[in-house]
């Protein structure tokens, strides 16, 4: 038993245990489609992982356009403001495959749980989704200064769970993640496409090909 209450599960949340990915991509197709240009399924998976901002500008930069900083900043708040609209209206059905069962044999087998998000929005999302009562800790964008692949949302999510780094397990979509929990001394479990996700130290189509062995046998190897 001492090994398991030893390791710690960090979750990501859009892509990993909820599909927000798609209220994303709608509300900042609106918000190029407002400014006169299209945005793209393509464009929309380089910004995984990536924060509100730093989107806002890969973006204005495909559209070729410039903008002051006070107009970013109006133009990020209209669209979180469209995307937190569609989320109000998100359900248990969001849920992606695997999550419920993960969390509950997790949570039943004492192991410490934590969110890493870059998501503003992820109380909303947990509430929901009926999935805020698994988490131990949860650590997104409202409470970090840098994002991913900074390792900071994943090393305070390890502290707030009163854990050692090397203790965690992370759980990533985007490859900005992965990078964070690799540098931040974690294993990481990429849950996706193998090609999109370099460097894992496991990979899954979603969290239904994981179990708590899995997860072991890797915080052990």
């Amino acid at each position: 038993m001492q090994h398991t209450q030893q390791i710690a599960c960090i979750f990501d949340l859009d892509g990993v245990l909820v599909d927000t990915a798609v209220y994303h991509y709608k509300a900042w197709k609106q918000l190029a489609n407002s400014l006169g240009f299209d945005f793209t399924q393509l464009q929309n998976e380089q910004l995984k992982g990536v924060n509100r901002m730093r989107s806002l500008e890969m973006i204005l930069d495909w559209g070729g356009m410039q903008k002051s900083a006070e107009e970013k900043e109006e133009l990020a708040s209209l669209k979180n403001s469209w995307y937190v609209a569609m989320i109000n209206k998100m359900t248990t059905d969001e849920v992606l495959p695997g999550s419920l069962t993960l969390l509950t044999e997790l949570k039943s087998s004492g192991i410490k749980i934590a969110l890493g998000s870059a998501s503003k929005n992820s109380s909303i999302i947990l509430q929901r989704t009926n999935l805020a009562h698994f988490f131990d800790a949860i650590v997104d964008g409202n409470s970090v200064t840098t994002s991913k692949p900074d390792p900071e949302v994943f090393l305070k999510a390890a502290e707030m769970l009163n854990t050692e780094p090397e203790n965690c397990v992370v759980f990533e979509d985007a490859q900005a993640g992965v990078m964070a929990a690799l540098a931040g001394n974690m294993k990481v479990i990429g849950i996706g496409d193998e090609e999109h996700l370099k460097e894992t130290h496991l990979i899954a189509k979603d969290l239904s090909e994981i179990t708590l062995g899995k997860i072991l046998a890797l915080r052990n190897n």
